[in-house]
C-alpha cells in the first residue's frame, strides 16, 4: 500500500512541475513550442526560472501578498 502511495505522490509532483513549467514558460516567452519543451523538462526549468528571473518572481509574490 505505501509503495502505491509513493508512486502517486511522485507522479503528482512530476505533473505539477510540468504544469508550472508550461505556465511560466508561456507567460514569459509567449510561445507554445517553448512551453511544451519546458513542460517536458519540468522541474529543471522551474529551478532555472527561479534562479534566472528572481526579480520577476519577486514581482509576482509582491502582487500576491
Amino acid at each position: 500500500m505505501s509503495d502505491k502511495r509513493i508512486d502517486v505522490s511522485v507522479n503528482l509532483g512530476a505533473t505539477i512541475g510540468s504544469i508550472i513549467a508550461f505556465i511560466l514558460s508561456y507567460s514569459t516567452w509567449r510561445s507554445v513550442g517553448w512551453a511544451i519543451v519546458h513542460m517536458l523538462l519540468g522541474w529543471f526549468y522551474n529551478i532555472y526560472f527561479a534562479i534566472a528571473y528572481t526579480d520577476i518572481l519577486k514581482g509576482y509574490l509582491d502582487r500576491l501578498f
